[in-house]
């Protein structure tokens, strides 16, 4: 779905590249988390996936189209939706049911497909009977749904988002993840920026970006039980995967791939009936 060959982008004349030299492929469907330390190039390569921004050198294809291309922005934007930290600056209109409308709005659509849309993608994010509110009245978790909701208008093959939990309450958060793992379930791609080793593990593949480079590559399993190396770049490791190293590197017979309570408990659980047994022996 993605192609990104040789991608190097510069701000401004003779400062360093922000990412340089990046070469890509994502697939239909994944669910893929970016991570890395601040400034290391996350946003800036994912403004290239809908052509907000345009390489300096090399190339970035959206199924085909080639984001150097102006004729096949309006087709690429629609395949490839965009959500930002803060909802507020996506959100443009005076209703609920006025901002959804907004995007196939002006797809030139019929009144009826507009409607179907905007009932749908509210049906999905939970803002059914909200429709008539206007946004200003949301709580933070809800703007970030409206906005996930004007984007799912458009009936995009991807959702791209950058840290759009960083400011939401636990429960907001907990509402838009799992919604973005229920839009991957339907077949949709998501790309999750995120600063969160506990959101991270819940992607499928997981790129690690450091001084404008994908440095690791890998699934939840491969990357998140580096705890030594993610620490090394400033990252915080998943508060269970590093309890289970910290029990490893005391000869502890424990797995490290390990991110959520249940499995640790288990874990955990069969560790200390084996030392019972071996007390008893």
């Amino acid at each position: 779905m993605i192609r990104v060959y040789n991608l190097t982008y510069t701000y401004e004349k003779g400062r360093s590249p922000a990412v340089k030299g990046l070469n890509l492929e994502i697939d239909e469907g994944e669910y893929i988390a970016i991570i890395g330390p601040n400034g290391c190039g996350k946003t800036t390569l994912i403004r290239h996936f809908n052509a907000l921004l345009i390489p300096s050198v090399g190339e970035v294809q959206v199924a085909e189209l080639n984001t150097r291309d102006s004729k096949s922005l309006l087709e690429i934007r629609r395949r490839v939706g965009m959500a930002f930290q803060n909802a507020d600056n996506q959100i443009v209109g005076m209703s609920v049911e006025e901002d959804v409308a907004f995007g196939p709005g002006n797809l030139g659509l019929p009144a009826a497909e507009v409607r179907r849309r905007v009932d749908q993608a509210l049906e999905m994010v939970g803002l059914t009977g909200l429709q008539t509110h206007s946004p200003h009245t949301l709580s933070g978790g809800q703007k970030q749904l409206l906005a996930l909701a004007g984007l799912l208008a458009m009936e995009p093959k991807i959702i791209v988002l950058d840290e759009p939990t960083a400011s939401l309450d636990p429960e907001g958060k907990k509402k838009v993840l799992t919604l973005l793992k229920t839009l991957n379930l339907q077949g949709i791609g998501i790309i999750h920026v995120t600063h969160s080793m506990e959101e991270a593990a819940l992607a499928s593949r997981i790129l690690v970006m450091n001084q404008g480079e994908v440095v690791a590559d890998g699934s939840p399993g491969d990357i998140l039980r580096r705890v030594e190396w993610l620490k090394s770049l400033g990252l915080a490791p998943p508060q269970i995967t590093e309890l289970m190293w910290q029990l490893q590197q005391r000869g502890e017979d424990v797995g490290t791939s390990i991110f959520t309570v249940d499995a640790a408990v288990e874990e955990i659980s069969n560790l200390l009936e084996r030392l019972k047994s071996a007390r008893k022996a």
